[in-house]
């Protein structure tokens, strides 16, 4: 992830993470991607089941019971192993995992061992009562999903009402004064809301936003023709930046982030190199420290039967299940040799990313839409919307 309110409008300088000699279980939560060791930190998507049916669903979630989840003791079990292990998070995932009985001890539990619990959800099934549990169990920040403003985000998600819902859900959780951000995944479909979505933030006091660039897994394969051509990419990102920029302006300093495309970062530094040229060296300092991607290494993701994945959109290929291996032996002693050259994937990349002069800083991007697009998971992220000339070649 490229934080823009981090480093575009000067949030954090390289000296921060420096402070806490750069260890994940040392930092607080805004500079863990600045981290020297990448404990990762774990996507558990505790059920498959939704009560929604979103268009780009990486899991392709319904509302039915698939069955094999963790028991409650083996998601405790794990929970426990990823204590020990250091992952400095674990983001409570699904389908939508409010629908799991058990959610509040099992988050509880992680808050019990030390973690940073998070949960991302769709935000339907945040009442008033579960934001104020949600808050007293000590859950450190809830993610919302939000793919536009009403007409569209009720579109996406396959159901009228969910955008009020989730305004509904802001508002009781911000009641109880358990921090809430929001979620979007940009597309052909949505991306003229971006505006939008900034006023709302805006209006609704909103501290954190998340705009994640569309992935081609699970439901998200049928909407690779409407991913943003390059052009539309960079109007966005410039876009992003703008807003983020036009917020701190104000005295509004909303922590925003964009998500799976690592291009996104020497855009940034080239921008700044034009506007800020001592602020892009400050940048480019910490663009060294994040490393780009890190899906097998700073990422990891567990599904609800117990299978280890490199992050939430790898499902078509696990590295053991925790039912049978503990996830940080899993980790830490790959067997599986993809999993090997994931945690070191500049060696493996291929065409453009093995020429650019960004590999160090970008990690290779995507592979997962590598693979989607090419039939190879080691060659050019489609989505790289850098031009031959910025890359160096």
């Amino acid at each position: 992830m490229i934080g823009i309110s981090k480093l575009y409008c000067g949030a954090v300088e390289a000296s921060d993470p420096l402070r806490y000699g750069r260890r994940s279980g040392d930092l607080p939560s805004h500079l863990l991607q600045f981290s020297a060791d990448k404990k990762p930190v774990v996507v558990w998507n505790v059920t498959r089941r939704c009560n929604l049916k979103c268009v780009h669903c990486y899991s392709h979630s319904e509302d039915k019971n698939y069955g094999g989840e963790l028991s409650n003791k083996e998601g405790k079990a794990l929970i426990e192993d990823l204590s020990e292990f250091g992952s400095p998070v674990i983001l409570f995932s699904g389908g939508e995992p409010l629908i799991r009985p058990d959610i509040l001890e099992l988050i509880q539990y992680a808050v019990q061992m030390g973690r940073r619990a998070v949960v991302s959800t769709n935000g339907t099934l945040i009442t008033e009562r579960v934001a104020t549990k949600l808050q007293e169990i000590g859950l450190s920040y809830v993610g919302i999903s939000l793919d536009g403003l009403e007409n569209v985000h009720d579109a996406f998600r396959g159901f009228e009402g969910t955008f009020k819902r989730v305004m509904t859900a802001i508002k009781n959780c911000q009641s109880v004064g358990l921090k809430v951000g929001l979620r979007f995944t940009i597309n052909k479909r949505n991306y003229q809301d971006i505006p939008g979505i900034f006023d709302l933030v805006e209006e609704r006091n909103i501290p954190r936003i998340c705009f994640y660039h569309l992935v081609y897994a699970g439901r998200g394969t049928e909407l690779v023709n409407e991913d943003l051509d390059h052009s539309q990419t960079r109007e966005v990102v410039d876009i992003i930046m703008d807003r983020t920029k036009d917020l701190h302006d104000k005295g509004l300093p909303v922590e925003v982030l964009t998500v799976d495309n690592h291009a996104d970062g020497p855009y940034l530094y080239l921008r700044l190199t034009r506007e800020d040229p001592e602020r892009a060296e400050e940048v480019l300092k910490l663009l060294q420290m994040n490393e780009g991607n890190n899906s097998g290494r700073g990422i990891g993701c567990i599904s609800w039967d117990g299978s280890v994945h490199a992050d939430q959109f790898w499902r078509h290929h696990s590295f053991g299940n925790v039912r049978e291996k503990r996830f940080s032996q899993i980790w830490t002693e790959p067997a599986d040799e993809f999993l090997m050259k994931l945690k070191d994937k500049k060696k493996h990349v291929k065409g453009r990313c093995a020429a650019c002069r960004w590999l160090s800083i970008c990690g290779g991007n995507f592979r997962v839409r590598a693979e989607a697009i090419h039939g190879d998971v080691w060659a050019p992220d489609p989505a790289c919307y850098l031009t031959d000339q910025e890359i160096g070649l």
